[in-house]
């Protein structure tokens, strides 16, 4: 059996925390490490127990989730955050990912729905709320190639590379992307590796990003991101 999914609960809220303590380790795969109730204590708090997945608050009382998310991915590369609030609005998804958040979803999603988010940061899948996606991507269409875009993808990436490329922005799988290209997903993930390396992303939602700034992914795209997995 392979190693539980080693989380971090930074919330200002205990009643917050409790609650979702309660709900992933009641999953066999799951375990909470530790609790922080402020940005700053759970940067620190991180350092100390790497966890594999940080659950992280927006809104709390001096070092906000947004800077502490930017504190993480700088201190604690290895550990991936999961940033929950109550509300949807757009400087807060924006601002999250934009940090090096690795998803984003709402305070009110299902137990089921957390537990898939969790489990889908930690495998490197891009999770965000469907209510936030598409505001996210308005925005991002509206702020295409600035300079801090990076390389064109057209230029650095191989027809193949790009191909897998325009897939994850559209929120596929690996095992989606190798059905629908006949590959084997040993291959996609090669390929995937190459693709953040040569674009300097960080993960797959940097990717996204960065898929939808250069405008790698038609306006008309269905489910350009995949919604929470069931």
């Amino acid at each position: 059996m392979s190693e539980p999914i080693r989380v971090l609960l930074v919330d200002d809220q205990e009643l917050i925390r409790v609650g979702f303590r309660l709900v992933l380790e009641a999953e066999p795969d799951i375990v909470v490490v530790g609790e922080a109730g402020d940005g700053a204590a759970g940067a620190a708090r991180a350092a100390a127990l790497a966890p594999d997945v940080v659950l992280m608050d927006v809104r709390m009382p001096g070092l906000d989730g947004i800077a502490a998310t930017e504190r993480i991915v700088a201190d604690s590369p290895a550990s991936r955050v999961l940033v929950l609030t109550t509300f949807d609005l757009d400087e807060y998804a924006f601002g999250a990912l934009e940090a090096g958040a690795s998803g984003f979803v709402l305070k009110d999603v299902q137990r089921h729905e957390l537990a898939a988010a969790v489990r889908a940061v930690h495998r490197g899948d891009a999770v965000l709320a469907p209510r936030v996606t598409r505001r996210m991507l308005d925005r991002l269409a509206a702020t295409r190639r600035p300079a801090s875009a990076g390389p064109d993808p057209a230029e650095v990436l191989t027809e193949r590379e790009h191909e897998v490329f325009v897939a994850i922005a559209r929120g596929r799988t690996n095992a989606e992307i190798a059905d629908a290209l006949f590959l084997s997903e040993s291959t996609v993930k090669t390929h995937v590796g190459r693709i953040l390396a040569k674009l300097g992303a960080r993960d797959r939602v940097h990717a996204v990003i960065i898929a939808h700034r250069w405008g790698q992914v038609p306006d008309n795209a269905s489910d350009p991101i995949a919604p929470l997995p069931d």
